[in-house]
């Protein structure tokens, strides 16, 4: 008698599904697409959606089809009501595009994914568990956003935002994995929320870069790629043209070397840069007048071709909006990266400097305490002491032999590479969508299901609400304005 062999069947390929408010241009975004990405080496499928996607206003993996990204949700609420309620709207979107995709069509069902992945926003997160009951939800704190609003002096900002706050706390519960982006971020999020620091264990999911095309740049700078200006030493800051990123602690620095040790060393600061913005605008007039102050000669450029121009005599150049290009040319040309933000919450700049070998100064708090390792891949150094970050700018420029800046190049180079390169990091998410699907099975059970349909329907309900009730109000401000007209 014959025997069927029985076919083996292959295990199903995993679907993540992604769930991001708005995939342009950003350290979030990049995050996601970093770990979209690396999660599909891994043999993943991945889907991500989103309430808004620019094809000229994203990453390149969001429009050339590297990555699956579909936008839903963004018919019914704008993004926010007469340039306020931005997180009303947020909010409202996130469940109209769960909403969407659960219920009005059926992608979620003919996906059927193995696992969320949900970041910046967790307000949805109550209805998504509530019409996915068996699928993880891993969520990814970048920080929390109650701490990122600004103008809370005002009373009425703090009433407003009460209810957002508490829906923050209380519908990151529902996540089965909470992810934060440093051990920083981490204890901050703990003394935030230490109710919800009990019940979870949240785990460190750094972001990462992209290391593939660092090899073939070191080719190009070893046939004789150079620096920017024949016979300068470059000092380099990269940073947005904010107040809190403290880049005025740079040009101080640099003023404190001697004259002669200025000579031929050149302070670049480069950086985010929009003419709409007022504080962009405004900071950098600031920043100006303290070269000014302090007998510096400075210029301003925002192109290629200007930037290679500027007199010789200058010693801090203000570079406005540097595309990647630029920014990778400036750190083959630099002999220190200066990252002078305080408390920041990681910091991908010391990262892009040392997989360039340029060793970082940073200060001494927030995320560059976890990237840079003192005297191996740069220094850590108190932001209030000017005078030591003088001292390592002299250092760096004077102090280190040739063989000791290859040495610090090199550690930097594999520090990167080995901790904080995209394949680590996905990798590392794949254990914690492992750890995801394992914490499902001590979800609640029974009357909590209640809760949170009586949640969620209670929070529809009046998000809908405020977004009819402002619709009349700019309904009766046209009218208004049309018999003003009259």
């Amino acid at each position: 008698m014959r025997t069927k062999k029985r076919a083996t069947k292959e295990p199903a390929q995993k679907t993540v599904v992604f769930l991001h408010p708005d995939l342009g241009i950003g350290g979030a975004e990049r995050l996601v697409v970093d770990a979209a990405v690396g999660l599909q080496n891994r043999g993943y499928k991945v889907v991500i959606f989103t309430s808004h996607c620019d094809p000229k206003h994203c990453f390149d993996e969001a429009r050339d089809g590297t990555l699956d990204v579909r936008v839903r949700g963004n018919t019914l609420v704008p993004p926010s009501i007469l340039s306020r309620f931005n997180i009303l709207c947020a909010i409202a979107r996130q469940l109209h595009l769960i909403l969407d995709i659960a219920l009005f069509t059926s992608e979620l069902r003919s996906l059927s994914p193995s696992a969320f992945f949900v970041d910046q926003l967790s307000a949805g997160l109550p209805l998504l568990q509530l019409l996915r009951p068996q699928t993880p939800i891993l969520f990814y704190c970048h920080f929390p956003d109650l701490l990122l609003v600004q103008g809370r002096q005002k009373w009425w900002k703090r009433v407003y935002r009460v209810p957002f706050d508490a829906w923050e706390q209380w519908s990151m519960s529902f996540a089965d994995t909470i992810a934060v982006n440093s051990l920083f971020t981490k204890g901050v999020v703990s003394r935030t929320w230490p109710s919800l620091a009990k019940a979870k264990d949240f785990k460190v999911l750094y972001p990462a870069i992209d290391t593939g095309g660092n090899d073939k740049e070191e080719e190009n700078e070893k046939e004789g790629d150079g620096p920017m200006w024949k016979g300068k030493r470059v000092i380099l800051s990269i940073n947005r043209f904010e107040r809190k990123k403290d880049v005025g602690l740079a040009i101080r620095a640099y003023a404190g070397l001697p004259e002669e040790k200025r000579k031929g060393v050149r302070l670049v600061i480069a950086g985010g840069y929009d003419n709409r913005v007022t504080e962009n605008v405004s900071y950098h007039r600031d920043l100006v007048a303290l070269a000014d102050s302090l007998s510096l000669k400075s210029a301003t450029t925002s192109t290629l071709i200007t930037t290679l121009n500027i007199p010789a005599e200058t010693e801090v150049l203000f570079l406005l909006s540097v595309p990647n290009t630029l920014k990778q040319s400036l750190l083959r040309s630099a002999s220190l990266l200066v990252y002078t933000p305080s408390n920041e919450h990681f910091g991908i700049v010391p990262l892009e400097a040392m997989l360039a070998g340029v060793p970082v100064l940073a200060a001494d708090s927030g995320g560059p305490r976890e990237t840079v390792v003192e005297g191996e891949t740069g220094w850590l150094r108190d932001p209030e002491r000017v005078d030591e970050w003088t001292g390592v700018m002299e250092k760096a420029l004077y102090g280190l032999t040739e063989g000791e800046k290859e040495e610090m190049s090199r550690a930097g180079r594999e520090r990167v590479k080995g901790n904080f390169a995209v394949g680590p990091m996905a990798e590392r998410l794949d254990e914690l969508l492992e750890e995801a699907e394992r914490e499902v099975q001590s979800r609640p059970r029974g009357v909590s299901r209640g809760v949170i349909a009586l949640g969620v329907v209670g929070l529809v309900m009046v998000l809908l609400g405020a977004w009819i009730a402002a619709r009349g109000l700019t309904m009766l401000r046209v009218w208004l304005a049309a018999l003003d007209g009259k």
